[in-house]
């Protein structure tokens, strides 16, 4: 599956621990990255300064379902499960 134009769900629904340009303490799940767009574009894809973890990310349908709306859903349901079980 290929990222969805315009998305941005997995720029939103989860944490990053990883510093950020903008963000140097990375970001709270459910926090718009700063390096996110007015349409939900990253400034700084493909850029040495994009976290690891982000560029690590591949799109997939149990994580970003059919639509953002979905895909934040489901990345914040990832998320929250994933933090409980630390």
């Amino acid at each position: 599956m290929n990222c969805r134009a315009g998305c941005g769900a997995c720029c939103i629904a989860p944490s990053i621990s990883s510093p950020i340009p903008g963000m140097p303490d990375g970001k709270p799940a459910g926090v718009r990255c700063i390096q996110l767009d007015a349409d939900n574009f990253c400034l700084i894809f493909g850029q040495p300064q994009r976290p690891a973890v982000c560029s690590a990310f591949h799109a997939a349908e149990y994580v970003c379902g059919s639509s953002a709306a979905e895909a934040i859903q489901l990345i914040g349901w990832l998320e929250q499960s994933t933090a409980a079980a630390l």
